[in-house]
């Protein structure tokens, strides 16, 4: 029988929010991706007739060996993205293209192995860490580049490799974790000048204003990995890998892969809020944009956390296809985390899709090898023709 429209969505509405979000989008989704191993950027195309590549380009100098693309960041006004170029002879670079034709439009070099990066409110400023993986234990730099030319305006010292560059949302401050010196790094955009810094070692978190002096205790074979390899036994160390701002800036949320927690800081008081238990080896994070939810990628228990921020409680632990966690972005209307995954060995790179209501993962898509960087384009009514993976 023909059961009137409005009828069905007042059914619709009238199910449980869970049910109700296991229906398809009704929209796609589009994220650009970079696979590390591979040299190569990707555009995921994730809607109602499921998930595929829409297109891919190769990237870096080198055609001969593996540049690395390791972090991206789309402008605000989703013209442009910006792409950080790890390896080099000697140093990386950032590369800008076009989202209208992914064409190549501007590039710098930088210092050693430059890695997460983030973009101002405004478009105007890059700031990109320098996470310098080569040679002796000795503090790096976050680069700050103006957009408009793609020159490196200022070169701040920070601490020994430093990753997981965030701004917060007003763009007037900036923050990235010691990887070494198990410090989180505060720098003042408009001063351009390292501001604050905290100790997040467990026992002993201690926020102090001014520059950080380096204090590596670590060593090089403990870094190899960017958080692969679990601590030595005894060690407490934080290790952190990532700092994420909350929604409304007023916390940033420090990844520490060592210890397998996730450390809160008052951003206004610059005090410790919190410490919660985290799985194996947690090592990149993403806020929803209502401030109710952190996610998390598990580098080395193969798996993605979803917390509820209000009690710091584990909504739910979805295991991920392959190993190697990387890196998270939420899609604007929370509905939706992309994540990452490296893989391992001649394993592609994974794209897995996971719905935030109903906390399950609702698709999946290889890609490049060493699938890492991925940020969010937009969205648009669907295109037909796509062929799910999952």
């Amino acid at each position: 029988m023909n059961i009137p429209r409005y009828l069905v969505l007042v059914l619709i509405a009238l199910l449980p929010l869970s049910i109700r979000s296991q229906t398809k989008p009704d929209k796609d989704y589009l994220v650009y991706v970079l696979s590390e191993a591979a040299d190569k950027i990707a555009l995921v195309r994730f809607g109602p007739d499921g998930i595929r590549v829409d297109r891919q380009l190769d990237t870096g100098d080198m055609p001969v060996d593996i540049d690395g693309p390791h972090g991206i960041v789309i402008s605000p006004d989703r013209k442009f993205y910006y792409v950080s170029i790890a390896h080099g002879r000697p140093f990386g670079t950032v590369l800008k293209y076009s989202t209208k034709d992914d064409s190549l439009v501007g590039k710098t070099t930088l210092s050693y192995f430059p890695a997460t990066l983030d973009i101002t409110p405004d478009a105007s400023f890059l700031f990109v860490v320098n996470f310098n993986l080569h040679g002796d234990m000795a503090p790096s730099t976050v680069s700050v580049v103006s957009t408009q030319t793609m020159t490196e305006v200022a070169r701040i010292k920070t601490c020994t490799m430093p990753h997981g560059s965030r701004l917060n949302s007003q763009g007037t401050k900036q923050y990235s974790a010691c990887m070494m010196d198990d410090m989180l790094v505060e720098i003042d955009t408009r001063s351009l000048k390292a501001s604050r810094h905290f100790i997040v070692t467990k026992n002993h978190e201690k926020g102090l204003n001014g520059p950080p002096q380096a204090r590596s205790t670590h060593s090089m074979h403990s870094a190899a990995g960017h958080g692969s390899e679990p601590p030595k036994p005894g060690d407490t160390s934080c290790l952190p890998t990532w700092a994420e701002p909350s929604a409304d800036g007023s916390s940033i949320y420090v990844a520490c892969n060592g210890s397998s927690e996730i450390v809160e800081i008052n951003a206004i008081s610059w005090q410790l809020v919190r410490r919660i238990a985290a799985r194996a080896g947690v090592y990149n994070l993403e806020a929803t944009h209502d401030g109710s939810r952190l996610i998390a990628t598990n580098k080395r228990d193969q798996s993605v956390s979803i917390y509820e921020l209000k009690s710091g409680k584990e909504l739910a632990r979805l295991p991920a296809k392959r190993k190697v966690l990387h890196g998270v972005v939420v899609s604007p209307d929370d509905r939706y985390a992309f994540i990452t995954v490296e893989g391992v060995g001649s394993d592609p790179g994974t794209v897995e899709v996971i719905d935030l209501t109903a906390l399950k993962t609702v698709a999946t898509l290889d890609v490049g090898q060493g699938a890492a960087g991925i940020d969010f384009y937009k969205t648009e009514a669907p295109q037909k023709g796509t062929k799910s993976t999952k």
